[in-house]
């Protein structure tokens, strides 16, 4: 005996999903994004954008991401999947402080954004030098 689940979610689950893809505004960029030693790596994808049409900007501390994926032309075909939307992408992210934004440094190797951003020299940890009060011993904290 074959048992059939149903599943009361999966048709409006379905429905929600190509609704979304059928939005015509820009669609997120989904990002990677870690701290190692005194740089921030931000990896985004982007997967069949031309390099050229890469865009990033730092306004005070509002760092865009933008690219645009062209469709090929297919002309004749039958479409049974169409997933890979042409368009506009776009992320934003608000830089705090202590990054060195003079410095941040861009990347595009297949089909991945990455971005350097290193932190300034104030920002990043150092030692301080600890003294007792009769002024014989130094201790490194």
């Amino acid at each position: 005996m074959n048992a059939m689940t149903f599943d009361p979610f999966g048709g409006l689950d379905r429905l929600a999903q190509n609704l979304t893809q059928m939005s015509t505004g820009p669609r997120a960029v989904p990002v990677d994004l870690f701290k190692d030693g005194d740089r921030y790596l931000l990896n985004a994808d982007l997967p069949g954008v031309d390099p050229g049409s890469i865009d990033i900007d730092l306004d005070g501390h509002l760092l865009t991401i933008r690219a645009e994926r062209t469709a090929a032309a297919h002309e004749g075909v039958s479409w049974i999947a169409r997933e890979r939307r042409a368009g506009s992408y776009v992320r934003q992210f608000t830089l705090g402080e202590g990054l060195d934004t003079e410095r941040i440094s861009a990347s595009y190797d297949n089909g991945v954004l990455s971005l350097v951003i290193p932190l300034t020299e104030r920002a990043k940890p150092r030692k301080i030098q600890l003294s007792t009060a009769d002024g014989r011993a130094s201790i490194s904290a």
